[in-house]
């Protein structure tokens, strides 16, 4: 190398010690790999095509489900307006909506029964000694009651139940004499007792419930003692309580309107 350069001019050795630098430079260096980087999978999902049945239906906007409600409310304020009936599965609110005040409805009066108070009439020549007994007790009872005198009446009353605790007559005129001493609930407590026992007489049902709507009168409890006036008068027609309370009660509440 060194022969080389002195044989050629001095112009052009400059040049040549530069070539053979360059060159010897590049020879000591590792030789360059030329790669391209590996481009990375797509991440997204390969296209499938799927066939009608595979897609699900498509819900409704909001705008179309809030839309079909006043349609159908629309539909059934037209049915109302032509009377059509409120089928079984739904309870109109309409009246408790509109603040209905509930009333007592009145029932269908009964048969005007004959009076049946006559104790000793029942004693019969098939009547066991003890209901015969029993039953001549509660007629005393029951005549000192109607005198004005009731502490010696549920004296005699309270024998008739101790000879015989299935007389209902019994129980019910306890439960007068108890009513006329003030004792409204005891008095409530021995109707229920008589009108167990008197579920085929008619004419004393309703004297129970005329009774047991004195009782709840007398407690404050005025609808609930209207509703069983009107269950009296739906058994006899005729029974004299329940027709005079609920003439008073109608005066009053018509007294108090004006």
């Amino acid at each position: 190398m060194i022969s080389i350069q002195k044989k050629l001019p001095k112009s052009l050795r400059g040049i040549v010690v530069l070539v053979l630098a360059s060159a010897m430079i590049q020879s000591c260096m590792p030789p360059q790999s030329y790669w391209s980087a590996p481009v990375p999978p797509s991440t997204r999902a390969p296209s499938v095509t799927r066939s009608p049945q595979a897609i699900p239906p498509t819900a409704p906007a909001p705008e179309t489900a809030r839309g079909s409600l006043p349609q159908e409310a629309k539909i059934r304020e037209q049915d109302l307006k032509k009377g059509t009936p409120i089928p079984p599965g739904l309870k109109d609110n309409s009246k408790e909506t509109r603040g209905f005040e509930s009333r007592v409805s009145p029932e269908a009066p009964g048969p005007a029964l004959r009076d049946d108070s006559s104790l000793l009439a029942k004693i019969t020549p098939g009547t066991p000694p003890q209901r015969a007994a029993s039953l001549r007790l509660t007629e005393e009872g029951r005549k000192l009651l109607e005198a004005g005198d009731p502490n010696r009446a549920l004296n005699r009353l309270e024998k008739t139940i101790v000879v015989d605790s299935t007389n209902p007559y019994g129980y019910f005129y306890l439960a007068k004499t108890h009513y006329r001493l003030g004792r409204y609930k005891e008095s409530l407590n021995f109707l229920d007792v008589a009108e167990s026992r008197l579920s085929g007489e008619p004419f004393w049902l309703a004297e129970v419930y005329a009774l047991r709507g004195d009782n709840l009168r007398a407690l404050g409890l005025f609808e609930r003692a209207e509703a069983s006036y009107n269950h009296a008068l739906s058994l006899n027609s005729g029974n004299r309580t329940a027709t005079e309370a609920l003439s008073r009660r109608q005066a009053d509440t018509q007294a108090v309107s004006h």
